[in-house]
């Protein structure tokens, strides 16, 4: 795993169809199947990366582990504009080896399906 992607959505729908987008629109390669976090943790997470208080907390949230590097993934985000908040962690971040330690013990994503993208010829 190269880099972490915390996504903080207003809704499910949201979080769903951003952690579609990632790998549909913007090409990312999951490590494993996305898994559920907390909200809360989430929030948190926001917190320590990004070093500012929080401004408003999600109410759903996921955690994807993705094979591509930090900087490619923030690359994806600038051009593909998904409708949840993604913060993306990697392995400079202090929190990285907490994430890394228990992304495995974290429930998988009910009702996540991986999006088909269609190659082009």
């Amino acid at each position: 795993m190269e880099s972490f992607a915390v996504i903080r959505a207003d809704d499910p729908v949201k979080l769903s169809t951003a952690i579609s987008d990632l790998q549909r629109h913007g090409g990312l390669t999951f490590a494993i199947s996305p898994r559920e976090l907390t909200p809360n943790v989430a929030d948190k997470i926001l917190v320590e990366v990004m070093k500012v208080p929080l401004k408003k907390q999600c109410k759903s949230a996921a955690l994807v582990a993705l094979s591509d590097d930090a900087g490619v993934a923030i690359d994806v985000l600038g051009r593909i504009h998904p409708p949840a908040h993604v913060i993306i962690v990697s392995s400079r971040h202090d929190i990285y080896p907490r994430i890394n330690e228990c992304i495995k013990r974290l429930p998988e994503m009910k009702d996540y399906v991986t999006p088909v993208i269609q190659r082009k010829m």
